[in-house]
């Protein structure tokens, strides 16, 4: 959960969320009063990245993104949120959906009726808790209606978007009087305790599911119907953890569903080392693998709006919740997930820090010995911040893959999050998604996680040339998504479906075998939709021409090939063989590689193909060098985590500044003056392209000493403090 308290710790599916004791919180010193001017940036409407904090305009907090999201409803909010606007950052509110201090809700001051009934419950009658009486909570009408009166606090603030972080309906719960209640007006009959039956679990998913649908929509239209009031055009988002995640970690949240309710406009992904570091099998060795993980889980919110308009920010933590990890732990970790994002070639849009206080005011671990607490090191809050101003430039037209094939898909439904709690629940480390899902990975196959509701859409499926799929521990929810799955078939897709029909949950009663449908699971229906029926008795393995496609048929469950090499490479080999089927040229390699422009981002992998490096020559900044030196030559070495500028790839008519660790605002185009801020007490270094080295360098009226000219690049490196004040900076030649 991305909190600032820190609080929930998760321990795998059917066990507690044990909440750490909250972390004290530090003094904040008065604001400062204003300087004047603060320069705006014109690019700052693309709302290129952001950042959220629950606190005022602080000096630690001002990493200059273009848009502050403002956390919390609370009485507080119109001063809070008007310390950032008095600074020149667009301004979002956030708020959590399903938890946060609703007490007055909780006990009856909201509408005189106690709600207590409406806190999640488990089967032996705990309410489920972010800490204390924060409840997760199960949302009736009254509810929605609570958060509409909140949400007008932010409207009359003058937020530009409203972000309801996490709506999250715990697998475990479904045990309260408001649920029961709930359970009755949707099925119109009496409620059945979920571990009761595969039957019964499935159907509190699904309720769950669309209660919160519901209640962000109640939100939704509020905020329709406020901009129809006033003509604003205020938008509405979802800060929410990936299906993957919510799957693994036994959450149900609405997640692709969101994308096609009115007056929703996208999502921020929210992926950090805390979700990327769950561990999962690969080759039978279950351990953390941050960045794989963090690869798939952006794919699986970079396709849940592919093809609906919406858009998605990509969330990195420079720390994460867990406060008892040190300062290398997090940096690399989060070089793990910045360039997992980067690797998304549809989003260029990015939280680049939640609670940016914590990162650049707090000592970590937390919990340690006093003498081994240290605060953020200096050339990692450089190295962040260099990074931050960067990713304002990642919406280039020319992105290209030099790794393994593209175009290949993995299957996912939001059915995952149904399948997770007892009586029989599915793979614990959901090995039936990662047995598909990590061998390409570990290839250097661009592999993408493809949301199954989704397929219909219009162009949805116009990028892929080969799906993986299986519905051992998902469903179809609808009989549609085959049609569009057979159509693609049929046109040239290449489909490997791997399943040995053994999920319980294909006995639920669902459409397959209701109605007019008698099928005994839903890939029966899928494979009656591509005119074929495989051979009886039943051979392992088969393929078959359909149109101008393909299918192949592996009667194995896919948990298998996550548990053993045999297995994994047996998988590959079928994979290999139905590209070749469909003429797709196949390629693997040790390691991603994507250029963006002048930016290439790579990753080298572990566990991999045996091959020579992958390797570069040319001029490169690397952004995690805190030498900032021209590299001439880099071989992509496994765990190798590479964010670069290649200068020979700048346009010539480039504006001088390269890179740089506070924002520079140019006071006019191509030139060597600027406005500069940035997080208090950081170093600031800026990268500036010049044929000639400088006369001298003024800062706020001053010399500056701290530069160094590289002739042969014809690169200047200036040096300074950051302050969080607006200074003017020049170089005169």
């Amino acid at each position: 959960m991305k909190s600032l308290f820190l609080p929930v710790l998760m321990l795998g599916c059917g066990l507690s969320a044990a909440v750490v004791k909250a972390q004290p919180q530090q003094a904040q010193p008065p604001v400062p009063a204003l300087p004047a001017p603060f320069p705006a940036d014109p690019a700052s409407a693309l709302e290129r990245t952001c950042f959220q904090t629950s606190k005022e305009w602080s000096p630690l907090g001002n990493l200059r993104s273009d848009v502050a999201l403002v956390y919390g409803i609370d009485a507080g909010l119109p001063a809070r949120i008007k310390t950032w606007q008095d600074r020149g950052y667009r301004t979002h509110v956030m708020t959590g959906v399903s938890w946060g201090n609703y007490q007055d809700y909780l006990y009856g001051k909201f509408d005189g009726v106690n709600h207590e009934g409406n806190a999640q419950t488990d089967q032996h009658g705990h309410k489920i808790s972010h800490g204390g009486d924060v409840y997760y909570m199960c949302p009736d009408l009254s509810f929605g209606r609570y958060l509409c009166v909140g949400v007008q606090r932010a409207l009359d603030a003058g937020a530009e978007a409203i972000h309801l972080e996490e709506p999250e309906f715990w697998d475990r719960a479904g045990y309260s009087e408001g649920f029961k209640k709930e359970w009755q007006s949707y099925y119109n009959e009496p409620w059945q305790p979920p571990h009761s039956s595969v039957d019964a679990r499935w159907k509190a998913g699904k309720l769950k599911y669309f209660l919160y649908r519901r209640a962000l929509q109640q939100v939704f239209t509020y905020v329709q119907d406020y901009n129809k009031k006033t003509g604003k055009k205020v938008r509405c988002y979802v800060p929410t953890h990936s299906l993957l995640n919510y799957a693994h970690w036994c959450i149900v949240s609405p997640e692709s569903s969101l994308a096609q309710l009115e007056g929703c406009d996208g999502y921020i992904a929210q992926v950090w080392t805390g979700t990327a570091r769950t561990p999962q099998h690969y080759r039978g060795k279950l351990a953390e693998r941050t960045f794989e993980y963090a690869f798939l889980e952006y794919g699986a919110m970079q396709n849940l709006v592919r093809s609906t308009g919406r858009s998605v920010w990509c969330l990195n933590d420079p720390v994460e919740d867990n406060p008892n990890h040190d300062w290398t732990d997090y940096r690399r970790n989060w070089e793990n997930t910045l360039i997992a994002s980067l690797l998304q070639p549809d989003l260029w849009q990015f939280e680049v820090a939640p609670w940016p206080e914590r990162v650049f005011g707090w000592k970590y671990p937390r919990n340690g010995p006093l003498d081994k607490r240290q605060p953020i090191p200096p050339d990692y809050a450089a190295e962040l911040q260099m990074v931050f101003h960067a990713l304002n430039d990642m919406k280039q037209p020319d992105i290209r893959w030099q790794c393994g094939t593209p175009g290949v898909g993995v299957v996912v439904s939001d059915s995952l999050m149904f399948q997770r709690g007892q009586p029989t629940p599915s793979d614990p480390h959901m090995a039936h998604l990662h047995g598909l899902a990590m061998p390409l990975v570990k290839h250097g196959v661009p592999v993408t996680p493809v949301q199954l509701e989704n397929v219909g859409l219009k162009g949805y499926l116009d990028s892929f040339r080969l799906l993986v799929m299986s519905y051992q521990g998902q469903k179809p929810m609808t009989p549609e998504v085959h049609t569009a799955l057979a159509d693609w078939v049929k046109a040239g897709g290449v489909l490997v479906f791997a399943d040995d029909d053994s999920d319980p949950y294909l006995k639920v009663r669902e459409w397959w075998n209701t109605g007019d449908h008698h099928f005994g699971t839903p890939r029966e229906h899928l494979f009656a939709q591509l005119g074929w029926n495989p051979s009886h008795p039943p051979q392992t393995l088969e393929t078959q021409a359909i149109g101008k496609g393909t299918v192949v048929f592996d009667r194995e469950n896919p948990v298998v090939f996550s548990l053993s090499g045999e297995a994994c490479d047996r998988y590959m080999g079928i994979v290999k063989t139905a590209a070749a089927k469909g003429s797709i040229e196949w390629k693997e390699t040790n390691h991603f590689l994507l250029r963006r422009g002048p930016w290439i981002i790579a990753a080298g992998l572990r566990e991999s193909i045996k091959a020579p490096p992958a390797t570069l020559d040319g001029r490169f900044i690397n952004l995690f060098n805190p030498a900032l030196g021209v590299i001439r030559h880099i071989d992509v070495n496994p765990d190798d985590r590479l964010f670069l500028l290649d200068l020979d790839a700048v346009k010539k008519d480039a504006p001088p500044l390269l890179l740089s660790s506070c924002r520079a605002l140019a006071k006019a185009a191509n030139a060597t003056a600027w406005t500069v801020e940035g997080v208090a007490d950081t170093p600031a270094v800026l990268l500036v392209s010049t044929p000639k080295a400088p006369a001298r360098i003024i800062l706020d009226g001053q010399a500056l000493y701290s530069f160094t000219y590289e002739a042969e690049n014809q690169i200047l490196r200036i040096r300074f403090t950051n302050t969080s004040a607006p200074r003017d900076l020049s170089v005169e030649f």
